[in-house]
Formats: C-alpha cells, sequence, structure tokens
C-alpha cells in the first residue's frame, strides 16, 4: 500500500480502506445505498464545471455533502461529459491532491474520479480508498496494477466509445464485465474491493441506459459484488423531461429509487441531502421496518 510513509499512516489508510468495504458490503445487503457526493474540481463539467474549479471551493464544498449526509465524496479534475478537453495528468493531479489531502482527515471516504493510473496512484497517497474509473481499466494499461498496488476499492464502470442501437445490453455487460473481472483477477485485484457501474449515460442510447438501471439486480446476481449508480442530472433527463441542468432532481431522485430497488449499493449525486432522505424512507417502506421515533399519524 502505497497511502503514505510511515507504518501507522499505512495502517490508518487500510483501515479506511476496510471499513469502507465493509460500508458497501453493507449497503448492498440491506439494499440501502451509501450516497456518495460528487466533488468537480474543474472549470468544464456539465452540471457545475467551476463553480469548485479552485481548490478552497472544492474542499467547502465537499464539507457541505458531508454535513448532508454524504458517506462518501468523489473528486474529479478532469471533465467526462461528451467533448470535453483531454486534461494532463499533472494538471489533473495538481486539482485534486490538494482536495484529497484537506478531507483526508474528515469523516467522509474518499474517491478519485480518473481514468489515469498516475492519478490514482497520487490520489491514494494523498488519502484516497476508492478508485472510480469511468473506463473500467480499459484507457490507461497501467490502471490495474495501480488499483492491484495501492489496495484501493476499485469501481469498474462500463463504457463504450460508440453507441449501437441495435445492442443486446445484457450480452453487452456480460462480454465487458466478464472480460474485465478476469483482467482484475490477473492484476491481483481481490474481489471484496471491486464494485460495478453499468455506465448510465456513456455508450449509449436512452433506453440502454434505463436498460441498464433494470439490468442492476442481474449484475449482482450474476458477479455478486455491489453496484453504483451515477446518473445525477445526466443529459437523458433533459431528453426525456425536456429540463435543464438545474431542474433535474426529480427525474433523478426516481432513477435513483429504482436503482436502489434493483439493489445498487452507491448512489453517486449532486444533490446529497433529497438523496439521503429518500433513500431512508425507501429503506424503511422496503424493508417494512418501523422507524425509531415519531408520531404514527401526521
Amino acid at each position: 500500500m502505497e497511502a503514505a510513509g510511515s507504518a501507522v499512516q499505512k495502517a490508518q489508510w487500510q483501515g479506511r480502506r476496510d471499513a469502507l468495504v465493509a460500508a458497501i458490503q453493507g449497503a448492498h445487503g440491506a439494499y440501502v445505498p451509501l450516497v456518495m457526493g460528487i466533488v468537480n474540481a474543474t472549470p468544464d463539467s456539465f452540471s457545475d464545471g467551476g463553480r469548485h474549479d479552485a481548490p478552497d471551493q472544492a474542499i467547502a464544498h465537499a464539507r457541505r455533502l458531508v454535513a448532508e449526509g454524504a458517506s462518501l465524496i468523489d473528486i474529479g479534475g478532469e471533465s467526462t461529459r461528451p467533448g470535453a478537453d483531454f486534461v494532463p495528468a499533472s494538471e489533473e493531479i495538481a486539482r485534486t491532491r490538494p482536495v484529497i489531502g484537506a478531507l483526508s482527515a474528515g469523516p467522509a471516504f474518499l474517491s478519485i474520479d480518473t481514468y489515469k493510473a498516475s492519478v490514482a496512484r497520487e490520489a491514494v497517497r494523498a488519502g484516497a480508498v476508492m478508485i472510480n474509473d469511468v473506463w473500467g481499466m480499459q484507457r490507461d494499461p497501467a490502471m490495474a496494477s495501480v488499483m492491484a498496488e495501492t489496495g484501493a476499492v476499485a469501481v469498474l464502470m462500463h463504457n463504450r466509445e460508440t453507441i449501437d442501437p441495435a445492442l443486446d445490453l445484457h450480452d453487452e455487460f456480460r462480454r465487458f464485465f466478464d472480460a474485465i473481472l478476469v483482467q482484475a483477477g490477473r492484476a491481483g485485484i481481490r474481489r471484496e474491493h471491486i464494485v460495478l457501474d453499468p455506465g448510465v449515460g456513456f455508450g449509449k442510447t436512452d433506453p440502454q441506459n434505463l436498460e441498464s438501471i433494470r439490468l442492476i439486480g442481474s449484475l449482482r446476481e450474476e458477479y455478486g459484488v455491489p453496484v453504483l449508480l451515477g446518473l445525477s442530472r445526466k443529459s437523458l433527463f433533459g431528453r426525456l423531461l425536456g429540463r435543464t441542468v438545474d431542474e433535474r432532481l426529480a427525474g433523478t431522485l426516481a432513477a435513483n429509487l429504482c436503482g436502489q430497488l434493483q439493489g445498487a449499493a452507491i448512489l453517486r449525486v449532486h444533490d446529497v441531502a433529497p438523496h439521503v432522505d429518500a433513500v431512508h424512507i425507501t429503506g424503511l417502506l422496503a424493508t417494512k421496518a418501523v422507524p425509531a421515533t415519531g408520531s404514527s399519524r401526521s
């Protein structure tokens, strides 16, 4: 593990990583997902680019999301929206490392949103315990070894260079995830450290995006690992509902709650507080749980 220099720091990092693994497994089993807050330390992300691109702004925003109930914070230094400018690894590290370092002692688990192995390695050294790769180790050939060497939780997302409306998504998922799980095993990534992501909004038509959510249950059953769902404010809600980016909360909540019922273990969102509340109530309804406090009448 390369998170820090001293044995004590390494042990502390491993303890945090193991706590995250336990939290994800608990969410996976209970059908009550963890809420992951998004921090885009970028000038051009589709939803909030430029709002938090300075480190102090990104840190303050992350702390707000934690106060709203985020269990994880996903920090990115390069936009993954279609047509976004390429960001060199050195710039991506400069954008994300100060944010991770400032938040590493806080209560939330930290994730780095990157497909570059060198960025992932530096993020883990700064305190991140999760690597969220939107290309599922397919873009940077060194990513699998970095995930294995660091021991970070590895989020492996389905992605495609092109959109094929005729694609059978279930077959495509099996082909893709079968291959990358073999790759992960050969690299030495532990199975209990793996989270899959169906990749809503990446290389898919809108019907395929919706089918991706419906297939979360199948992914759980076929692979036995937790699933992350990331669809917050995405353009499909604009096309399906005619809503601008800032008007997509209702559509995002509806889709994420369907994902919860399918068994998603992590929901990656911009709007943390509404999701924390919605996930809690959905969990109570789904399990027939009785609230510990509060009146039975309105």
